[in-house]
């Protein structure tokens, strides 16, 4: 970097909550046991919800599909455990609403094996075909927002692909499982880089991680491969950088217009844990069954960094981690900052959930009262994409939806939280933005038929 560029390997605003990582981030990843029953639902991946292809009543093997992908943005699910066919019919989401699911019973005395599938050679596949392997296999973002990744692959017509970047940031309070992921599949997170080079064309890849995970620079920088023009970047410690937009900005100093995808500046960004994943399961031709995530809060006994099978149920979980005096005010499923609250325990592990977090009673501190705005502007100092949250929230409380997408770009909130954090007066910013979006969508949708 010259010495008269402005660029600080960070992006503007943003905010620095309390880390709490420390529990598990020295905790190696641990197989978790299998449950008796899985239950998983269709419903694991932004798109149309995958086809159920099995019967009840049928047995089926660990790695099989058991449901196709119903249409291009869209995935398979692959049976994670060898068992028989219980029930199918709807389950309860983490969204509250139920899905279409499948329930598996599994075979008691199964050593749970994975058969060998059809090999993608990254050395002599097109493109196109690593494309549709990384949709057979199942691989979603990782990183929790579930979208299909062969997707997200695909560069548009017109369109260069110059950096690919592999995000390793995991800005998340709470969460350790990219840090761990980084620590101990560094040779599957390179086989990965290879594979998604070939689909994306880039002639440069950057791996960006926060300070906080130096140990985890080190290693990647350490087992480099020396054939693959690969970098690591360090940046400093910063919420919300694990959004792709802020990623970018840190990384090389580049903004994504507003609206826009990262493409527009000729840049790809994937995480970290799904790259390891394309690297671990393409050359074995295998879909994802399992993934890595972090079991923490004050409330659990067993905090932890597991592999632990989709669709295990989170009331197994619970039991295995233990929860200190029986005592559980609130769980989230993800990060704190931008995880959803579990109002149901019956729900189960999806390919989407990076962690769980648990308080008891004694660790929640529920502040009922909202007080009106009084104008401070730590909101809109704290914006990570110079928005205005608190003309927003005004607009919000009167349903001016167009509004607020017209003139104040509601649309490019990514929902951060950081608004609501360090807002004065409590006032839940995010849900209204949350709530704002989805009404406009509904009330577009209603006019365009």
């Amino acid at each position: 970097m010259g010495f008269l560029s402005l660029h600080t390997n960070t992006f503007k605003n943003g905010i620095h909550p309390p880390e709490n990582k420390d529990d598990t981030k020295g905790l190696p990843i641990r197989q978790f046991p299998f449950a008796t029953e899985l239950i998983i639902p269709m419903t694991q991946h932004i798109g149309a919800p995958a086809e159920i292809t099995v019967r009840e009543g049928q047995e089926v093997s660990r790695g099989q599909v058991i449901a196709k992908a119903a249409g291009y943005v869209s995935v398979p699910i692959h049976s994670p455990i060898s068992g028989i066919v219980e029930k199918i019919g709807l389950v309860p989401t983490i969204s509250g609403s139920k899905a279409q699911g499948v329930t598996i019973k599994a075979f008691p005395s199964s050593g749970q094996e994975v058969a060998e599938g059809y090999c993608v050679d990254y050395k002599t596949a097109s493109a196109d075909e690593i494309l549709h392997a990384i949709q057979d296999a199942g691989i979603v973002g990782l990183g929790g927002a579930a979208f299909p990744t062969h997707v997200k692959l695909k560069v548009p017509e017109g369109k260069v692909c110059d950096v690919l970047i592999i995000n390793g940031i995991e800005c998340e309070p709470y969460l350790t499982t990219d840090h761990r992921v980084m620590l101990e599949q560094g040779e599957d997170i390179y086989m990965g880089i290879r594979y998604l080079m070939k689909v994306t064309g880039a002639k440069e890849v950057i791996i960006g991680i926060e300070g906080n995970k130096q140990d985890a620079a080190d290693l990647l920088n350490k087992i480099k491969p020396t054939d693959i023009p690969v970098s690591v970047k360090v940046v400093p410690v910063k919420y919300p950088q694990g959004s792709e937009k802020m990623l970018i900005t840190a990384v090389l100093g580049k903004e994504v217009p507003s609206g826009g995808l990262p493409i527009d500046v000729n840049i790809v960004t994937v995480n970290i844990a799904t790259t390891a994943e394309i690297g671990r399961l393409l050359p074995h031709g295998r879909g994802i069954q399992e993934r890595v995530i972090t079991i923490t809060g004050p409330a659990v006994k067993k905090k932890g960094n597991y592999l632990i099978p989709i669709g295990t149920p989170l009331r197994f979980v619970l039991d295995h981690v233990g929860i200190v005096d029986d005592d559980i005010a609130e769980i989230y499923m993800g990060g704190p900052m931008m995880g959803p609250a579990v109002a149901d325990l019956d729900i189960s592990i999806t390919k989407g959930t990076s962690g769980i977090l648990v308080f008891g009673s004694k660790d929640v501190v529920h502040t009922d009262k909202i007080y009106p705005c009084i104008k401070c502007g730590a909101c809109v100092d704290a914006c990570p994409i110079s928005l205005n949250p608190s003309k927003l929230g005004i607009l919000a409380k009167f349903e001016s939806y167009d509004l607020m997408v017209s003139d104040f770009n509601l649309m490019d909130c990514f929902e951060c939280g950081s608004c609501s954090y360090v807002c004065p007066s409590h006032i839940p910013l995010v849900q209204y933005f949350r709530l704002s979006k989805s009404r406009y969508k509904r009330k577009q949708s209603l006019n365009q038929h």
